[in-house]
């Protein structure tokens, strides 16, 4: 990733209301939300949603698909990987266990994804 990239993607991230729709699309991850529902879920009018949603999109963090008469929206996973690993790439100087306890985060992250992964393909 590119620093203007990144800088797009902090921007897009930078207002609150987008932080909000940003972290509630990752929470539906895979199956992502229509927009109308991403504005009901934060109270905001769907016109104004569709201006965050423009911007995050804009930004690389979500990919719209349409669907009959709705647009999906879900988070664009590689995109936080990418912003992830260009925030950590040089992480420590060379020191790798200053970095271990946001390793560790991540990794506990990427855990409980799997777990509510199986739960969901059991459910189906």
């Amino acid at each position: 990733m590119e620093s203007e990239q990144a800088i797009l993607a902090f921007a897009a991230l930078a207002q609150p209301t987008r932080l909000e729709v940003f972290r509630l699309l990752m929470q539906h991850e895979p199956d992502g939300l229509p927009a109308g529902e991403v504005a009901r879920h934060l109270a905001v009018p769907h016109n104004t949603m569709s201006t965050h949603l423009a911007v995050l999109n804009r930004a690389g963090l979500i990919d719209a698909e349409r669907q009959s008469r709705s647009i999906v929206y879900r988070a664009n996973l590689d995109a936080v990987r990418m912003l992830t690993s260009f925030l950590v790439k040089d992480c420590c100087g060379g020191r790798p266990e200053i970095c271990a306890p946001l390793v560790t985060d991540l990794s506990s992250c990427r855990a409980s994804m799997k777990i509510t992964a199986r739960k969901a393909a059991t459910h189906a």
